[in-house]
């Protein structure tokens, strides 16, 4: 007779176990971070880690002996730990060595978000002004300056 295998899956454990993956996004390089940033949350989604990215670390009271407690808060860890290092491993290496240290998924997420979407409202703004400042001048042929301003919108509209 076969031997029926109690499963050792705690139901704290159990959410992180991927049912389908996402496809890896690629490794970040320091541009189009807001593409970036999406394809990794929908890949973290995918493995049940996205909700590490807002919730703090929960604390342990020093007298708190409850093993389930301790147990869940030791999975909450563990969790965090692979959603970091998922992201950690969607950088580059060189951007990599920047943010290794950060402690938490969550500390991680923001760090980058503020980072680069600085950087990239200041890309806005600089596309931006160019087409506020750009004049039409007689010395140059009109077709000419209509494809340099069709140029300008279409890196307004990619933006």
């Amino acid at each position: 007779m076969a031997e029926i295998v109690k499963s050792t899956i705690s139901p704290i454990t159990a959410p992180l176990v991927p049912t389908v993956y996402g496809e890896k996004p690629e490794k970040f390089y320091g541009a189009e971070f807001k593409r970036w940033q999406q394809k990794m949350l929908f890949y973290l989604t995918t493995l049940n880690l996205a909700k590490f990215l807002h919730e703090d670390v929960p604390e342990l009271r020093k007298e708190e002996t409850n093993r389930q407690v301790v147990t869940a808060v030791d999975a909450w860890k563990h969790a965090d730990f692979l959603c970091r290092n998922y992201i950690l491993n969607g950088l580059d290496n060189s951007l990599y060595n920047v943010y290794s240290s950060v402690k938490t998924s969550k500390e991680l997420w923001k760090s980058l978000d503020k980072k680069y979407k600085t950087e990239d409202a200041g890309a806005k703004k600089f596309v931006v002004g160019k087409f506020l400042e750009y004049k039409m001048v007689d010395t140059k042929p009109v077709i000419n300056q209509v494809q340099d301003l069709q140029v300008i919108i279409h890196e307004i509209h990619a933006e």
